[in-house]
């Protein structure tokens, strides 16, 4: 039987926590090195390090599960390496390849097997790949040198009181540029949404609602996961279509299971803001979360309520919600290629 860390996992909330190892692969002279794992959470680089001066980085997340069998597992991980790398080519970082990146996974969770929390217990190990410019650079352009990263620390619910609805506001700021990097994984995006998450914060609501950069009518994405709506009648899923808002892995997921498992129509389009309270519907969606139902939102002194508000989350979320937790946790059959099983 597998041995557990002595925590209290069901009130773990989402903040860092060191764990026993960390995986740390260096980039230099045109190759990365074979990497190794390290009990050293701290990091040494250079005053002059490309990071500092030009915010060279980009990261990843997910999560890795024990299942309801007692595997221990994670959940389509290809496409964390695959979309690394994509993010890592467009801020002309050299990409950490991807086989390597799942076999560098798959050493962090075995070597961090303890803090991997108990099934049922509403917990998962969360995962952080990163990447970031080392080298010393002054004048701007990329560094001759990188360090990937992977740390995991076990947590709970991103949003406190777990599935249940949230009320979010209409954002009066942008978090992407019209042909920006909002469609890529860099750090750089997030600081661009601190400032409005604030705002957001010091007004009662946990997150925004940001809209597109150009016109200020279409529906975008939260600074840190993505929207989906449900038609009135309940038989549509409907998410947002924009060329700045980052392509979520569990979004992507959801649209195969509102499709090919329960059944629904699903719309891939452009939103506009006027139109949302015709929806039934609204959820955010994203690897730290993945699925927080929103039962309100604020536009500028307007409720736009959806369902029963903040009081439950609707039928279809709940049913999706269910549908994606149980393939991650082996309770329903996953489809084909999801599920990354490591011990």
């Amino acid at each position: 039987m597998r041995k557990i860390k002595d925590l209290d996992w069901s009130n773990l909330g989402f903040q860092y926590r060191s764990c026993d190892s960390r995986y740390v692969s260096h980039y230099k002279d045109g190759a990365w090195d074979e990497g190794a794992l390290t009990d050293d959470p701290n990091v040494v680089i250079n005053e002059c390090a490309g990071v500092l001066q030009y915010c060279q980085e980009c990261f990843e997340g997910l999560k890795a599960y024990e299942t309801v069998n007692g595997d221990i597992v994670c959940f389509r991980p290809e496409l964390n390496a695959k979309r690394m790398a994509d993010t890592a080519a467009y801020l002309c970082m050299p990409p950490f390849p991807e086989d390597r990146f799942l076999t560098a996974l798959d050493m962090v969770v075995k070597a961090n097997l303890e803090y991997v929390p108990p099934y049922g217990s509403g917990a998962s190990l969360y995962i952080r790949p990163y990447m970031f410019a080392s080298g010393p650079v002054i004048g701007v352009k990329p560094s001759d040198e990188y360090m990937f990263r992977i740390i995991a620390m076990p947590v709970g619910p991103y949003f406190k009181g777990g599935f249940k609805p949230i009320s979010i506001m209409v954002s009066d700021f942008d978090r992407a540029a019209p042909r920006g990097t909002g469609h890529i994984k860099a750090g750089l995006n997030y600081a661009m949404s601190l400032h409005a998450h604030e705002v957001a914060k010091e007004a009662g609501y946990p997150e925004n609602m940001f809209l597109d950069p150009k016109e200020h009518r279409y529906v975008e994405e939260t600074g840190g996961a993505n929207f989906y709506f449900i038609s009135a009648d309940g038989s549509t899923f409907v998410t947002p279509k924009s060329d700045s808002i980052l392509p979520s892995i569990t979004r992507r997921s959801l649209v195969y299971v509102a499709e090919h498992m329960l059944g629904l129509k699903v719309e891939e389009r452009r939103i506009e803001l006027s139109e949302i309270g015709q929806f039934s519907e609204c959820g955010l969606c994203g690897t730290a979360a993945v699925i927080s139902p929103v039962g309100v939102v604020n536009d500028h002194g307007k409720d736009i309520v959806f369902g029963k508000g903040l009081e439950d989350a609707g039928p279809v979320t709940k049913k999706l919600y269910e549908t994606l937790t149980g393939i991650q946790l082996g309770k329903i059959e996953a489809p084909c290629g999801w599920i990354h099983k490591i011990a």
